[in-house]
């Protein structure tokens, strides 16, 4: 194995950007279970097989994933809340997969957003020991 110099700095600020550019997207995502949660009531049916999402099982999905988005920005416990954020978004993204066979329909190319976005997820899964920057971890 190769190895390369890199200011320490700078990997540190580009990891917080990847962390922070993540977290912006999720958060979203769990704003959305209590501003709309019969938007995900039809997320849950449609992508995941689940019908009948009540709007308190939303509620209780968007505190949890909340909790976790939260977890994950500050940087508690980086090994394993970025491991399950990484495995949330993976599965998202392949449960998706009939969306990529028909990119030019609807608004189906804009779930080709998810790939960067898993390779960021995943980067900062391998490079957390130096994700430090505004971390409570370390």
């Amino acid at each position: 194995m190769s190895t390369i110099t890199l200011p320490r700095e700078k990997l540190e600020w580009s990891l917080l950007g990847l962390r922070l550019g993540v977290f912006i997207v999720m958060i979203m995502w769990a704003i959305d279970k209590f501003i709309d949660p019969d938007h995900a009531a039809v997320v849950f049916k449609v992508f995941y097989s689940l019908p009948g999402l009540s709007n308190g099982i939303a509620y209780l999905i968007g505190v949890l994933q909340l909790a976790l988005i939260v977890s994950f920005l500050v940087g508690f416990k980086q090994r394993w809340v970025t491991l399950v954020i990484l495995i949330m978004h993976l599965g998202s993204t392949l449960v998706s997969f009939g969306r990529y066979l028909d990119p030019w329909s609807g608004s189906n190319l804009l779930f080709f957003a998810a790939w960067p976005m898993l390779a960021a997820i995943l980067a900062l899964y391998l490079l957390r020991e130096y994700d430090n920057k505004f971390t409570i971890g370390k």
